[in-house]
């Protein structure tokens, strides 16, 4: 990658992916990025669950009733939690590092694709936290902001088109 702007052009949510493994290398620089990302008053009170096991990663694409399925394809799931009663910006705080893996992800040539997890669930009144849980065994205090789904690009997306940027939603000064 030349710059930022380039690949703040270029990243794009994907939700095909190849079946190929990432690296341990990449697995670590993407954790890195979130681990290095600002967090309100420095408190880094996010938790990261890295899930690599198929049949886990199956199950958390249950997680909720609609929008995960594709989280099943991907050969990597990152859950992002956060502590609501320890962190009144842990929602902030955990989308700023969600953010930061997923470039870090597209700097490498992976693909993408965050997965809203927080305020989901089932038809049945069930949580995705709940679900989400169940199958990683996490502890009650945590909530799940999201789950990013990250592989090696199975599709071509275009980079974003510069003529569609919504500058008018752009104020300066006063609205």
């Amino acid at each position: 990658m030349s710059d930022f702007k380039d690949l703040v052009q270029l990243r794009r949510s994907h939700r095909k992916f190849t079946d190929e493994e990432i690296s341990a290398e990449d697995v670590q620089l993407i954790l890195r990025a979130a681990l290095m990302s600002p967090t309100s008053k420095s408190q880094r009170g996010w938790e990261f669950v890295v899930v690599e096991d198929k049949m886990d990663i199956e199950k958390l694409s249950d997680a909720k009733d609609m929008g995960g399925q594709f989280i099943k394809g991907a050969p990597l799931a990152i859950v992002v939690l956060g502590d609501p009663l320890r962190n009144d910006c842990w929602v902030e705080d955990g989308s700023i590092a969600a953010i930061s893996m997923q470039y870090q992800a597209e700097d490498l040539g992976l693909g993408s694709c965050w997965v809203q997890m927080r305020g989901r669930g089932l038809s049945d009144g069930t949580s995705a936290d709940t679900v989400i849980r169940g199958i990683l065994d996490i502890p009650e205090n945590l909530n799940c902001l999201c789950i990013l789904a990250i592989g090696h690009k199975a599709d071509e997306r275009k980079p974003q088109n510069e003529d569609r940027l919504k500058w008018e939603n752009v104020h300066v000064d006063k609205y």
